[in-house]
């Protein structure tokens, strides 16, 4: 018969394990990206200039940008480029996760993360690049339109565009997300592909929903957000339908397991 202090000892080690692990996981995702950032710091004004481009080329021939901080001019770059550094390194930050979590996980859990992670990561990027060619310039377009009737200078804080940008890139970057969404809740059948098509309307409410309450008060910039939502959520339907295979029998999860 085992000593429950052992047992005790043993689950306490175990804890103690997974936590050091947990830090040492921690400490090179940090250091990754670390050295992305110590590797693009020198360029850190042109990638803020290259983030405002779709702002400064449509702005009226009076339009500038401004700084209201006195380190406004020095923080704002530095923290564009270690976001910028955090989502190249975004592949070894997510492998850390990957090799912490992964000897929980059934073989084919295991076999569907790597998929999944891919394309999730290939999809955000998408998401971001959307923002940037496509729905930045045309809400910088409107914006310099309704100004101009009345007589305002357009000039916008450094900061605040910021803010405004990374607001965007989140929420084009989840919404982009969305086919992966459905696939998981069917694949984990939460939900069938019959129930999907049957909420459809809904989803097509909340779609333009979430827009007006994201993006400036315009029917532009709403419709830019709603419309590839909507799209998403039936390529996710689709991709539904011809990825998704059969659940995986209990009995089958437990021979994963022993393997």
């Amino acid at each position: 018969m085992s000593d429950p202090q052992n047992q005790n000892e043993g689950a306490e080690e175990t804890f103690i394990s997974h936590l050091v692990e947990l830090r040492d996981r921690i400490i090179r995702a940090g250091i990754a990206v670390i050295v992305v950032f110590v590797g693009l710091v020198y360029w850190a004004p042109d990638i803020f200039r290259l983030l405002a481009r779709p702002l400064m080329n449509n702005l009226p021939k009076d339009g500038k940008m401004i700084v209201t901080d006195v380190t406004g001019s020095f923080f704002v770059p530095m923290k564009v480029t270690m976001l910028v550094a955090f989502v190249i390194a975004l592949p070894i930050v997510l492998y850390q996760i990957w090799a912490f979590v992964a000897p929980g996980l059934y073989q084919h859990e295991k076999k569907l993360v790597g998929p999944l992670v891919g394309s999730s990561y290939t999809l955000f990027l998408c998401g971001m690049a959307f923002a940037y060619f496509v729905v930045f310039p045309t809400i910088f377009r409107v914006m310099a339109h309704y100004n101009a009737p009345l007589g305002a200078e357009m000039t916008t804080d450094i900061d605040n565009y910021l803010s405004f940008v990374l607001t965007m890139f989140i929420a084009f970057g989840v919404t982009f997300e969305v086919p992966i969404v459905v696939v998981l809740l069917v694949r984990m059948n939460v939900l069938t592909i019959k129930k999907l098509k049957e909420i459809r309307p809904y989803v097509i409410v909340g779609a333009f929903v979430i827009s007006a309450v994201v993006t400036p008060p315009d029917v532009f910039s709403q419709l830019i957000l709603a419309i590839p939502l909507i799209v998403l959520y039936e390529a996710g339907i689709i991709a539904a339908r011809l990825f998704v295979s059969k659940p995986v029998a209990p009995a089958e999860n437990e021979e994963n397991a022993a393997s």
